[in-house]
């Protein structure tokens, strides 16, 4: 039996731009935690144990937020663009993965922009469905993802 190696027209895996490494991460909850311990401890020790308390939630939701945008970058997509299909790999930020594949033939490449023609979404129209791709990216990088995806799904059509 013969082995036959297709190579794939266009692959892109776009992930969120994550500026802070989980290490960092621990850093500035240990900061953020000394930084309201301090004068948590200085209040509670002046007798004023209810600003003591809204200083420990407010460190509470800052670590929070911290932890939701830490997962929120665990995202992932992978788009595959091959001759005779199109696969778009979601994972989320549990670690889910859904797996979709589409005829290149059926489908649009539609693209939102703003007043300033800005890109501010890159979708892919199959039918009535209509499926967001990178909505994590910025501007800019939508815009260059756009334009070699539009090259890649011409080239898979022809």
């Amino acid at each position: 039996m013969q082995a036959t190696t297709i190579t794939p027209l266009f692959v892109a895996e776009l992930t969120p731009n994550r500026s802070l490494s989980t290490r960092g991460a621990w850093i500035l909850f240990a900061l953020v935690a000394a930084l309201f311990a301090a004068p948590g401890l200085l209040f509670l020790s002046m007798g004023a144990f209810p600003v003591t308390v809204l200083m420990g939630l407010t460190a509470l939701a800052i670590i929070a937020g911290l932890v939701i945008g830490l997962r929120q970058g665990k995202r992932r997509e992978r788009i595959t663009v091959w001759a005779e299909q199109i696969e778009w790999q979601v994972t989320d930020s549990a670690g889910q993965t859904i797996l979709r594949r589409f005829d290149p033939r059926m489908v649009r490449l539609v693209l939102g922009r703003d007043d300033y023609e800005k890109t501010t979404a890159v979708q892919l129209r199959v039918g009535e469905q209509t499926h967001e791709l990178g909505s994590f990216l910025s501007s800019e990088d939508k815009s260059s993802f756009a334009k070699a995806l539009g090259t890649a799904l011409r080239r898979a059509r022809s």
